[in-house]
């Protein structure tokens, strides 16, 4: 079983803003996910269902935001960034 990623507008639009460097890192950190969807740490709350995984990159440690749907066989990315204000934007872009 082979899950298909699906970037959210917000991913994709912070995506292209980052450094090529930062890009290679995150396409890898998204094909170590899809290996293993449910590696990540699973949210409570309001994030219920979304499952967040951490990668460190030049010493600095980012969270990266998913949620796995094994019906559709589908991996929804919501959004990355470092731990300051990650989850409230996370929260806010679910509303």
């Amino acid at each position: 079983m082979s899950l298909t990623p699906i970037a959210s507008p917000l991913f994709i639009r912070k995506k292209k803003k980052q450094f090529p460097h930062f890009q290679e890192e995150l396409d890898r950190q998204v094909e170590e996910v899809l290996k293993n969807p449910l590696a990540g740490e699973e949210k409570k709350g309001a994030l219920k269902g979304v499952r967040v995984h951490k990668f460190k990159y030049k010493n600095q440690l980012y969270l990266l935001s998913y949620q796995p749907s094994f019906k559709s066989d589908e991996l929804y990315l919501y959004t990355f960034g470092t731990h300051e204000g990650f989850y409230k934007e996370l929260e806010r872009y679910l509303k």
